[in-house]
């Protein structure tokens, strides 16, 4: 393993690689040993990124102003935390980058989202890593980075021959690495976002070597369906999706030939369905936002479900350009736009 201490601020960009954000806690060593394994598969440095902000509070005396506590101490501790983290990277044969940056954790990570390949966080869990070090923000990262997010939760730490670090913790730890399905998991909902996603998912499961597999959850009927016409019995949606799903699975065949690609429909809420998906997947990616399904709720309340209670990574795709949407309309029929 070689590695490069430095401090650089945050304004500093970083060159093509995974950032991954570690404060100490058990649940950002599950998401550095995650990012630790994806660099070494993607051959790519791995920024480890720890982050600070120095504490400011109103001066007691009579004279106005402000006062500010020597941060020497504050940076120690940032210090030791990152120390801590690259040495459980002892023996990989990886480029480490260990980075101090003194600004808000959220605002950290998303600069640096400008240039990265990949930014890795640990799920909130009792209080890991978003939930102590980007605190109230949490959802920033995901749903503003430049670069698609992982978030990787604490269950998977059996993954990685670490099934104590869920133990400290009190939480349910999820399968070993024997148990987990080598397929990468994509939701979709007919969406413009999700397409993206899908892309995403499929280079994902190319450049593993394994297959993709495409989930549209069927809620129970009600209003978040109100892009179904009316009178439309069950059966009949059904139907309907699965003519819009092979379509789509034909125009990602169009542009990964060689991928194994598998659709399928599931009844439930589509959060207990990614949820459920997640526990053995490989991987489970997942669009910025959509219409009501999948991505619909992303960074609203189906989202932050999945991300709070995933059992294995989640990979958010930001919305960008790409040329391969172009051509979808002419692979078959589409779930209209809305409004």
């Amino acid at each position: 393993m070689s590695t490069s201490q430095g401090d650089h601020p945050a304004e500093a960009s970083v060159r093509s690689g995974i950032v991954v954000g570690v404060d100490g806690s058990d649940q950002s060593v599950c998401a550095l040993l995650w990012a630790a394994q994806e660099a070494e598969r993607r051959r790519s440095p791995l920024y480890v990124v720890t982050a600070y902000t120095v504490p400011v509070f109103a001066a007691s005396s009579m004279d106005a102003g402000y006062a500010t506590v020597d941060d020497s101490v504050i940076r120690e501790g940032a210090r030791a935390v990152l120390d801590e983290a690259v040495a459980h990277l002892s023996g990989r044969g990886l480029e480490v980058i260990p980075r101090i940056e003194t600004g808000d954790a959220a605002g950290v990570l998303l600069d640096l989202s400008a240039e990265a390949d990949l930014v890795v966080v640990g799920s909130r869990g009792r209080g890991g890593f978003v939930g102590r070090l980007l605190g109230s923000v949490s959802s920033a990262l995901p749903a503003h980075a430049k670069s698609p997010t992982v978030i990787v939760p604490l269950s998977c730490a059996p993954r990685f021959g670490q099934p104590q670090l869920v133990g400290r913790s009190k939480g349910e730890p999820g399968p070993p690495a024997s148990g987990i399905e080598r397929v990468v998991v994509v939701g979709v909902d007919g969406s413009e976002q999700a397409r993206r996603a899908s892309l995403a998912a499929a280079e994902e499961a190319v450049s593993r070597g394994i297959p993709l597999r495409v989930i549209c959850s069927i809620p129970p009927f009600n209003g978040s369906l109100a892009w179904v016409p009316a009178p439309l019995d069950r059966e009949a949606l059904h139907a309907d999706i699965t003519v819009q799903l092979e379509a789509g699975r034909n125009w990602l065949q169009s542009h990964f030939p060689g991928l194994e690609i598998t659709v399928e429909q599931l009844d439930g809420p589509p959060a207990e369905v990614l949820i459920n998906a997640s526990r053995t997947a490989e991987l489970l990616v997942v669009g910025t936002r959509g219409r009501g399904g999948f991505t619909g709720m992303l960074m609203g309340s189906t989202s932050q479900g999945v991300l709070h209670h995933a059992k294995g990574p989640v990979m958010v795709v930001p919305d960008s350009e790409d040329p391969r949407l172009l051509d979808r309309s002419s692979f078959g029929p589409m779930i209209p736009p809305v409004g």
